[in-house]
């Protein structure tokens, strides 16, 4: 009888070690694992009364409601109430780490912020794995993907910005270089946008020059071996064109550029501005629409191509969601090939999906095209510390804003941002 009872016992021991490993669990939201079937039918797995918050770009607030009723739709029989709320994508990681239970539960983010995200625990990994790679470019997932475990749905490929001008000022000659650029705008009076002392765009200054980021290493942003001389020259070469053209040299946000468009105002012939705007710059130009990759730059008796910064935004789900399959399920519907499909028609936003990149709203869209060939000449948004942004602002204002931009001055600021940006 007691050999009886001792193997009973073990077994009983036995069977509550397999339960307290998981073995009669799901433990799909940590296995990054693209196969999440379960045994009851219901993708929402028992998951009702469900209630989610989505933030998105206020540009994009009516389309993803939109996209969320058609979502509920497609579940009659569950109870969903979905709230979207404005929330920029450049902002949504400081939002979400300020309060992760208060924060969306699916949110739309700049692909450079996926360290901090993941760093703090506030991203759920992807549950369909193989479906999201095989639907998306390759570049798009590797912007969403850290140490071999994908963490978000790519949303868009087009996060990035180009030049836009209004035809009747500049002529697609002109669009061709910045100094052609400028004196068209001068010639008419009209005003030359770029956000100088926003880092996402300053950083084009030093990239034209041929600096560019190699990753993080120790918690320290790291750039490529460049040649100083070289990124000095060219920082040099924008300081004296702007201020040459310091009367109609404008340094603003980019939405002052559709609205300075618009034809009450016609105040500005030409900018550069971000994908996300695309559509409000086409409306308010109508015919005299005009979208090309930016322009070169001359150094030194040698025409240079801009060089951008050009990333992707990405649909994340929130690990503290208190209903994460259908966060989950919610996520995939709103970067699925229909979802940026209407992104790209409505919004002239460029999707990251294989088959929608190929359709006809897409290949036909002047300022898709643009942002596309500009990626050509661009430095991936990824891997990015939180250092970068600020101090590559400041340099950018000092290059329009000082008086003094002699050579040995604007040297001096560049090695001070460099080093702000390492030492922050």
């Amino acid at each position: 009888m007691k050999k009886v009872l001792a193997l009973l016992l073990a077994v009983l021991m036995m069977a509550s070690v397999l339960v307290a490993c998981g073995g009669g669990s799901n433990n799909s939201s940590n296995s990054n694992s693209s196969d999440t079937s379960k045994s009851d039918g219901d993708p929402f797995h028992g998951e009702d009364n469900i209630k989610l918050t989505v933030w998105a770009a206020d540009k994009a607030i009516d389309v993803t409601k939109e996209l969320c009723d058609e979502f509920k739709a497609q579940y009659p029989d569950k109870k969903i109430d979905i709230t979207v709320q404005v929330q920029g994508e450049g902002d949504a990681a400081a939002q979400v780490l300020n309060d992760k239970d208060a924060a969306a539960d699916v949110f739309s983010f700049a692909c450079d912020q996926l360290n901090r995200l993941i760093a703090a625990n506030a991203l759920a990994p992807v549950y369909t794995v193989d479906a999201v790679t095989a639907r998306n470019s390759e570049a798009s997932i590797a912007a969403g993907t850290i140490d071999g475990l994908l963490y978000a749905y790519p949303e868009t490929g087009d996060n990035g910005y180009y030049l836009v001008y209004d035809k009747s000022v500049v002529s697609d000659e002109d669009a061709k270089t910045l100094e052609g650029v400028l004196a068209a705008c001068k010639k008419a009076n009209r005003k030359f946008v770029l956000d100088a002392g926003n880092g996402f765009f300053s950083c084009m200054f030093p990239f034209t020059g041929g600096m560019t980021i190699e990753g993080i290493k120790d918690e320290t942003q790291q750039f490529n071996d460049y040649n100083e001389d070289e990124v000095v020259d060219t920082l040099e070469a924008f300081a004296k064109l702007f201020h040459e053209y310091s009367d109609i040299f404008m340094s603003a946000e980019a939405t002052k550029i559709s609205t300075g468009m618009a034809a009450a105002t016609r105040t500005v012939a030409a900018g550069v501005d971000g994908s996300w705007n695309a559509a409000a710059v086409a409306d308010a130009l109508g015919d005299d629409f005009g979208a090309m990759k930016l322009p070169t730059i001359n150094v030194g008796g040698t025409d240079k191509q801009i060089i951008s910064m050009h990333g992707y935004k990405l649909i994340g789900v929130n690990s503290h969601s208190k209903f994460p399959e259908a966060a989950q399920l919610l996520a995939d519907y709103l970067t699925d090939e229909a979802a940026q499909l209407k992104r790209a028609q409505v919004l002239s936003w460029g999707p990251s999906n294989n088959n929608a990149v190929k359709d006809a709203s897409v290949t036909g869209n002047v300022a898709l095209a643009a942002i596309l060939d500009q990626s050509q000449y661009s430095v991936a948004q990824v891997n990015i510390a939180d250092t970068f942004w600020s101090p590559m602002g400041t340099l950018g204002n000092t290059l329009w804003k000082d008086a003094d931009f002699s050579r040995d001055t604007i040297k001096k600021n560049f090695e001070k941002t460099i080093a702000n940006i390492k030492d922050e």
